[in-house]
């Protein structure tokens, strides 16, 4: 799948859609999800052109995964969810049921989260 500059992440990081910003370092963006399915929801993004961890980890350069990797550490830090525990989550392709195509991690905790999966 080809990177596509005109999704709704693309967009945030060219500031033509605001953000509530929890973090930011020259290689990721961290903010509030606008959606959140737990009481702390923080979505951790590369600043680069990567449609989802398999391109990211495929082509990125290290100092851009070892600064991902940190960002979601800062997040659970900055959100004082580190003590407590918290789950991060990225959906890959169709059936990870990935809706932005930029590559992005989901920081969720505030509370319990709950089982994994789900059932069909």
């Amino acid at each position: 799948m080809a990177y596509d500059d005109q999704n709704v992440f693309a967009k945030i990081l060219r500031g033509e859609i605001p953000c509530t910003k929890i973090d930011e370092d020259e290689h990721c963006l961290c903010f509030a999800d606008v959606n959140p399915q737990a009481p702390v929801h923080v979505l951790v993004i590369p600043k680069g052109a990567y449609v989802d961890w398999n391109d990211f980890a495929a082509t990125a350069s290290a100092e851009e995964i070892t600064a991902f990797t940190r960002a979601i550490r800062r997040v659970a830090e900055k959100t004082g969810i580190i003590d407590t525990g918290y789950r991060v989550i990225s959906n890959i392709g169709q059936h990870g049921h990935q809706e932005v195509p930029h590559l992005h991690m989901h920081v969720l905790g505030g509370g319990p989260i709950g089982r994994l999966v789900a059932g069909q």
